[in-house]
Formats: C-alpha cells, structure tokens, sequence
C-alpha cells in the first residue's frame, strides 16, 4: 500500500506496536511451540512478536523496513527499548537475526523453520495468499505457521473512533478506514488461506485486550507520527482540518474519572501445522 508509511520504529510502537505487544503474549502462548526451536518471524517490525518467543534456537525477524530492522533488538545485552514498562522485558535470546524480506519472497532455505509467525502484517501483503505459500516451503514438517491481525471491522476501538470522526468531517474520506480497506481481515478469511495452502489441523481465536490510554495526548499523539493507514491520511489534512478532527474526537472518546480512556482491541489469529513428521 504505497500511501502508508512503515519505516520508524518509535512511531509504529507509540501507535499500535505497544497494543500488538500484549496480542502477542497471549499468541504465542496460544500456538504452543516449545522451547529450543528455530522461528521465523515475518513482517516483525520492532519486535513485538519476536519479544515474546520463549527461548529459541534461532530467531530471524523478517521485514521489508529498513527503519524496522534497526530497531529490532539483536540479542539479550540488548533489550527492548520499546518494551513498556508494565510488561515484561524482552525475552532473553541466543540471537536475533535481521532479514530484509517480502513476505511472498523469502530468501531463505526451503524447510528451515520449526515455527513460522506473522504479527499484524498479512493485511499489508499485496497477495498474502503467496506469503502463506512462502512460509510453508520455508517450513519444517510438522511445523507451527501462525498469524494473527487486527479485527479491524469489530474490535479496534481506537481506529473506529478516528474514522468515524473522520467521516462526519471529511465527505470525500473513500475506503480509507480499515475496517472497509481490509474487509478480509476475518477468522474465516485467514482460515481459508491456512486449509488452501494444505495446513492441518487449522484454528482461529479472537484475541482480545485492554488498551487504556493515560490521557488524551496519550491517544491523540501517535495519530500525529505517520505510521499507519490512519496517521497516513492524517498528515494530508492542514491545520485546521487536524485540528476540527482531533476536538470531534475529545468529544467522542469516552474518559475515566481520572481523564484515562479505555478502550480495548481485538485481533483475530490463525494456526496450522504443515504436514510430515515433527523435527526434533
């Protein structure tokens, strides 16, 4: 999607990487990989995902971000800078090795990958159904191949209340928001990319969390950093256009006794096994 900026790791995080990393916790204790195996992580940002992998034997995070790249943390004498503080840090790696990647064209070695994972990514993929197809010839038999992505249409808050303040301001707005531009992020979407690529034993889970901003600026400030389909169109409007959508918006919200607004997020995540016999 060439109107959307994916390229500085303080921004993403500040917007959704923060919100992705508690997804991820849950998922990857969802999809049951056990330690001492080799993973691959596709479309892994700033590490979100890659953060919460227990004890790997080999952890290589794929992006096609060179901004992303950098700021994937390399190895445990490095922690996370983006970890927040009310998390637990970032998990203790034998090492975490950059690929600069697309999804659907991994250079990588057929059958290398006990576990092969994908955050928040697969909605960005032109043909994500030749990405599905890449991950499981890079796969081990009997391998783990999972994904998750946003519910955009029934579980982001924050994103729906933007671009529905956005549309009662701008009447020329078009599919612009998520939940229109990427209809197909659904459990039985992602379901029928896993059977058709021949993954057994395919299922989905809803993954929802809390996403409880401090404050106003708390929510409204990552809006203003130009990662992301929403703060991508955010920075074409002037001034004042940005400035009648961020007070439609301090209106809309709902706010704590304490100014915090809670909020919560949804994320629909797939697993398959690829078949053949478990590596060990």
């Amino acid at each position: 999607m060439g109107d959307i900026s994916w390229q500085v790791g303080d921004a993403y995080e500040a917007y959704v990487g923060r919100w992705s990393r508690r997804v991820a916790e849950v998922f990857v204790g969802w999809i049951g990989v056990p330690a001492g195996r080799r993973w691959l992580d596709v479309g892994c940002g700033t590490g979100a995902l890659s953060g919460q992998i227990p004890a790997p034997a080999l952890l290589v995070g794929a992006d096609s971000s060179p901004g992303f790249l950098t700021a994937l943390p390399r190895s445990p004498s490095e922690p996370s800078r983006h970890a927040p503080s009310e998390q637990k840090p970032y998990t203790a790696h034998p090492q975490v090795l950059p690929c600069a990647a697309d999804a659907a064209a991994l250079p990588l070695a057929s059958g290398s990958f006990d576990a092969i994972v994908s955050g928040l990514a697969l909605n960005f993929v032109p043909h994500p159904e030749a990405a599905v197809a890449e991950f499981c010839r890079v796969a081990t038999p009997g391998a783990v191949i999972a994904a998750y992505v946003w519910d955009y249409a029934g579980g982001m808050a924050m994103m729906q209340h933007f671009w529905a303040a956005a549309a009662d301001l701008d009447p020329e707005l078009g599919n612009r928001d998520e939940a229109i531009r990427y209809a197909f992020c659904r459990d039985d979407v992602l379901a029928a990319w896993w059977s058709g690529a021949g993954l057994r034993d395919v299922t989905t889970r809803r993954i929802e969390i809390p996403t409880v901003f401090r404050d106003f600026d708390d929510f409204w400030t990552p809006f203003l950093g130009g990662q992301g389909t929403a703060p991508s169109y955010l920075s074409t409007r002037n001034d004042t256009q940005r400035d009648a959508l961020r007070e439609s918006l301090r209106e809309r919200l709902p706010s704590g006794a304490d100014g915090s607004i809670p909020l919560t997020a949804a994320a629909w995540a797939v697993r398959g096994e690829r078949s053949g016999l478990t590596r060990r």
